[in-house]
């Protein structure tokens, strides 16, 4: 076994990026295997800011192989202002990345319907980015209009994008969605030639990489899968419908990939050291209130991609207990500890009220998941500074109870520490 999977706990934003830069250089090959540009991770190495949405986050170590699978669907045009602002900030962005021909590519319509289905949803929002995911993954699922990258370089390709562009372009029509006004075969001319100038830039990084990756763990390169998102995202077994269109949690490595799950050996969860979430859906924990406020205002939560204020609340143990079980972790890494310095006493969820029942397993139905009342269990907090802390010991011993009691609830090691945005605050025990 030569892999080790980075999953999200909760709903996304969990700082993922922060632990693949911290582990690209223990591995030769960096995966992306689902999602698409809705997901944002955030980089901070030496004292600079980098943002990706679509690009791997090894991108950053220049030995190491980034590589966007099958299971991501692709918007050419923001993969293509990603790898520009890279290369202007003098990150190196060449060889060392390969884009699945099997990838599907995202259109102006897919981003249109998005936003149509967004306003049918008035009275709770489903957390869309409008970037045009879920659209593309209902086009790839229903095969007669999608398109894959590794289409564009076929023949066929012009006439074949072309009677897609003008179907799309019809069924919105006929919908009576304001697309344009004009002629729909003018426009899907244009359209072709946008998408087939994309193709041409994208072409020296298109490649099979589902042979690539297998070669690679047959011959024992070390793989690490970056997860986007968060397991309570996943299409199936998340907060449904308040969730992503792909399998975000550890179960969609493999088919987002290609690679089978023997040769994972590690799976490592992600999670904060308290809950947030974007957009509509039940939040157990959530505090709209000071307390949230508070950390949303220290955590700086607000989202990469979209700038949206994530809602907030207290640590929910009975919800990545669930996650962790889900997608198999063996050790996890609790980020954004020093948010929680300042805080008087700090509060951790560790079963549900339902039904005048008390459960410690997670709702299936969201409906069910609204109605349950959170049990807390309270521990003092502390008003240290833990920014400059390196090592375990150093923490506040009230610090360490909290982590202590978080692994205790959700029966798994802690591997790593996360006590700032930079790749050097990081207190790294076993990971």
């Amino acid at each position: 076994m030569s892999g080790t999977s980075i999953i999200g706990l909760q709903w996304g934003d969990e700082a993922k990026g922060k632990v693949v830069d911290i582990l690209t250089s223990r591995n030769d090959i960096v995966v992306r295997y689902q999602g698409g540009a809705n997901a944002g991770h955030t980089i901070v190495a030496d004292g600079k800011k980098f943002k990706l949405s679509l690009i791997p986050s090894g991108i950053f170590r220049p030995k190491v192989q980034c590589v966007v699978a099958g299971g991501v669907v692709i918007d050419p045009a923001m993969l293509l202002n990603e790898i520009h602002t890279l290369r202007e900030q003098g990150v190196a962005v060449g060889k060392n990345l390969m884009i699945s021909d099997r990838a599907h590519l995202i259109f102006p319509w897919h981003k249109e319907t998005d936003r149509v289905l967004n306003e049918l949803a008035n009275k709770e929002s489903l957390g869309t980015t409008l970037r045009g995911i879920g659209p593309c993954y209902s086009d790839k699922f229903g095969r007669s209009l999608a398109v894959r990258l590794g289409d564009m370089y076929r023949p066929t390709a012009r006439n074949r994008l072309f009677d897609v562009a003008v179907t799309k372009f019809n069924m919105l029509r006929e919908a009576e969605v304001e697309w344009f006004d004009g002629n729909h075969e003018e426009a899907a001319e244009q359209l072709v030639d946008q998408y087939m100038g994309y193709a041409e830039q994208l072409k020296p990084y298109v490649a099979d990489t589902t042979t690539y990756l297998l070669d690679a763990v047959e011959s024992g390169k070390r793989l690490l899968f970056e997860g986007a998102q968060g397991a309570l995202l996943d299409i199936d077994h998340g907060t449904f419908p308040y969730v992503t269109s792909s399998n975000s949690s550890g179960v969609g490595v493999s088919a987002g990939a290609g690679v089978p799950g023997c040769y994972i050996a590690k799976v490592v969860g992600i999670l904060k050291a308290y809950s947030t979430r974007v957009g509509g859906g039940p939040f157990p924990t959530e505090q709209d209130n000071a307390v949230g406020q508070k950390i949303r205002d220290r955590g700086n939560e607000y989202g990469t991609v979209t700038k949206r204020p994530r809602r907030c609340g207290w640590f929910d143990a009975v919800a990545t207990r669930y996650t962790s079980r889900l997608s198999g972790v063996s050790v996890l890494s609790i980020m954004l500890l020093d948010v929680l310095s300042t805080f008087d006493e700090l509060k951790i969820c560790t079963a549900y009220e339902l039904n005048g029942q008390r459960t410690t397993n997670y709702p299936s139905h969201v409906d069910d998941l609204r109605e349950v009342t959170p049990v807390y269990e309270t521990l003092p907090g502390w008003q240290e500074d833990i920014t400059g802390v390196r090592s375990f010991d150093g923490l506040p011993q009230n610090a360490r109870n909290y982590v202590h009691r978080i692994t205790e609830l959700l029966n798994r090691p802690v591997g790593l520490i996360s006590v700032g945005p930079d790749r050097e605050q990081t207190i790294n025990l076993n990971l």
